[in-house]
């Protein structure tokens, strides 16, 4: 047999047109046809490995004609088929075909007898593997199935890689390993049904046990309802994928982070990680402290110049800008995530733990800047970016105010150094034009500037919490940052789904391009909360409605990015085919949004947590319930005019000012 190409010249496999079931460490991958037929990824996936790429079914020796294909929850997906045996006349079918799949490895396969007659239904599975990994399969380089033998109630493939079994319950009455194929009879009286279960597992393993179905997840049962009927749908599913995203630190099976999404990247994203991290904050600090344990273990040690630095690899930027270094995002984060969550009401015992890890971050930023003003770029002649001296101003502040907190050394340093990037930043990075300016995307290391304008600048809107419920003062004064909103919120930008990557005006925009001009969820969402907590509300609500209108036509399983193309009446946005769905941080966009239009400032230490709404309520009335707060469930409602109420909250949290 000849090796099956998994992409094309063209790249990855394409991925919006099948239905991704995650359980992480698990995957099963499908068409809404149904049937497994190993081309492109489809198959059962444990650890990026494919156990099964191949599963075809047959009644009465025919295929079943598929009439429907949805997902049902972030780790499963329903196939309903039909068959039409020779016997009735006419053209209605009498055969009801059901396959539950199911990330774990379980395939539960249904048949019911719709006819008016006893049937004896011959049915058939073949079955076939090549157990490559996901790596080969995205380049293209699987080859031919493996042998298989039959192996207890099924059959089992080995090679050098590893080995893989389908066991099936009941057993068949004949097993072909030649052909791999599975066999059975069965008798069904009018209205009866028969199930059978196909078990796919690594030789030897047990079942799978997906973290975010334990009872340890780190994730708060919530919910969200409204008017708008996609809110409750928005909340629920994002919530889904992220526990389906879930894993632990093996060595430190306690610590549990995200992985960034599937097919693609499921292991530890530093940057990703964390920025997911913060955003469900909302919904307690444990998957925070989880993760910023986890990377406290990478930290660069020594006395280096990468000395502090959280490892990460490097990311396109788009066609004007050389790659970034995530490892610099990354470390820039840690000690926003460890100060914001205690903020939300991380216990005092685990901001002491990781708060040396956040000094090691914050010395690595000092000792980067030296006596200069900016963050330089990893590499010697990469450009000074707009997008990592916001990160790093956020950090400063942030930073500053967690070691005040904590009676440690340093504030007063990064405070300092904050104010004179400030002063600098609005001197060399503001472009002046007629229509009132623009920050510049970067500047070469010769001083000219990057002008294109592109999501990365909505980070100059994310200055992060502070005490009291206050945010903390951004790079821009205000008069800059009303521009940049009326930017953000103009067509060339706001795309009617979203916030586009890059300017629809701007040189080599590319509205399927993933840091050229697609819809990235993240930023998008970052752009919202920026926006609201600025005052600039009809701007954050024009993206809020566009983001959820763009969820409820991709199931409200919101993909990592998709086509920045206009919004036009009757329209849909269109999918990326290489976008990772479900992936981490556009599941917890949903919570970043949501809880921004809500307006929720915590200060758990303090005891107070403040409520500033959108006063234009742009979804209507919106109702937040079970989040947590000081370590206690909190739920709060706004109604359509604006007005907020706190329903629940922990005993002795007062409302601030």
């Amino acid at each position: 047999m000849a090796p099956r190409r998994a992409a094309g010249p063209g790249g990855l496999p394409p991925t919006h047109v099948t239905l991704i079931c995650v359980a992480l460490p698990g995957l099963a991958i499908s068409t809404d046809q149904g049937q497994l037929t190993g081309r492109g990824l489809e198959g059962f996936y444990r650890g990026g490995r494919r156990l099964l790429s191949r599963c075809g079914l047959l009644v009465a020796g025919r295929e079943p004609v598929p009439v429907q294909a949805r997902m049902t929850a972030a780790d499963r997906a329903r196939f309903v088929g039909t068959v039409r045996s020779s016997s009735p006349p006419g053209p209605d079918p009498d055969i009801m075909v059901e396959r539950i799949r199911h990330a774990d490895g379980t395939e539960r396969i249904t048949l019911r007898n719709w006819g008016p007659r006893p049937l004896r239904l011959p049915v058939e599975v073949a079955l076939g593997t090549d157990l490559a990994d996901l790596g080969a399969i995205a380049a293209g380089a699987t080859g031919p199935d493996l042998p298989a033998t039959v192996h207890d109630s099924g059959l089992r493939w080995s090679c050098s890689a590893g080995t893989s079994s389908v066991a099936a319950v009941p057993p068949p009455a004949e097993a072909l390993a030649s052909a791999g194929l599975l066999r059975w009879e069965f008798d069904l009286a009018p209205g009866e049904s028969r199930r059978l279960e196909l078990r796919v597992r690594p030789d030897g393993a047990g079942p799978l046990r997906a973290v975010g179905h334990a009872a340890t997840s780190p994730l708060a049962p919530s919910r969200a309802t409204g008017d708008e009927p996609g809110v409750p749908a928005l909340w629920r599913t994002g919530i889904e994928d992220l526990r389906a995203l879930l894993l632990r630190d093996p060595g430190h099976p306690a610590d549990i982070h995200l992985a960034a999404g599937a097919p693609w990247r499921c292991g530890l994203a530093p940057a990703e990680s964390l920025v997911a991290a913060r955003m469900t904050l909302p919904l307690g600090t444990r998957l925070a402290v989880g993760t910023l344990r986890t990377l406290a273990r990478t930290q660069t040690p020594g006395t280096g110049p990468r000395s502090g630095m959280i490892p990460g690899p490097r990311r396109d930027a788009g066609p004007h800008l050389p790659p970034t270094c995530t490892g610099t995002e990354a470390t820039l984060l840690f000690p926003v995530l460890l100060a914001e969550a205690r903020r939300w009401g991380l216990p005092e015992s685990d901001t002491d733990e990781l708060l040396p890890t956040a000094e090691h971050c914050l010395a690595w930023l000092r000792a980067t800047v030296g006596d200069g003003t900016y963050v330089p770029d990893p590499h010697p002649d990469g450009p000074v970016r707009c997008e990592t001296q916001a990160h790093a101003h956020r950090a400063a502040l942030l930073g500053a105010d967690l070691l005040d907190a904590c009676n440690r050394p340093g504030g007063p340093a990064l405070r300092e150094w904050a104010g004179r990037l400030r002063a600098a930043f609005q001197r060399d990075f503001w472009l002046d034009d007629p229509s009132g300016g623009r920050p510049a995307a970067a500047t070469t290391r010769d001083g000219r500037p990057v002008p294109h304008l592109g999501c990365a600048a909505a980070h100059l809107l994310d200055t992060g919490l502070l005490g009291g419920g206050a945010h903390a003062p951004g790079l821009l004064d205000s008069v800059r940052t009303e521009q940049l909103a009326r930017l953000l919120g103009a067509p060339a930008m706001d795309c009617g789904w979203g916030l586009r990557g890059l300017g629809a005006k701007e040189p080599g925009y590319n509205p399927f391009g993933h840091r050229a001009g697609a819809v990235r969820v993240h930023e998008t969402a970052v752009a919202v909360a920026g926006l609201a907590a600025a005052g600039h509300e009809r701007e954050a609500g024009s993206l809020a409605r566009g983001t959820l209108a763009a969820a409820g036509a991709f199931g409200h399983r919101l993909p990592e990015m998709y086509a920045g193309e206009q919004r036009t009446e009757g329209g849909a946005p269109l999918a990326h085919p290489a976008a990772c769905r479900p992936a981490a941080t556009a599941a917890a966009a949903g919570v970043l949004l949501l809880t921004s239009l809500v307006g929720i400032r915590p200060d758990a230490p303090a005891g107070t947590v403040t409520l500033r709404p959108l006063r234009e309520a742009p979804l209507g009335e919106l109702g937040l319930t079970g989040l947590r707060v000081a370590g206690a469930p909190f739920s709060v409602r706004v109604s359509r005019l604006g007005l907020a109420m706190v329903e629940e909250a922990a005993d002795g949290l007062q409302l601030g000012v």
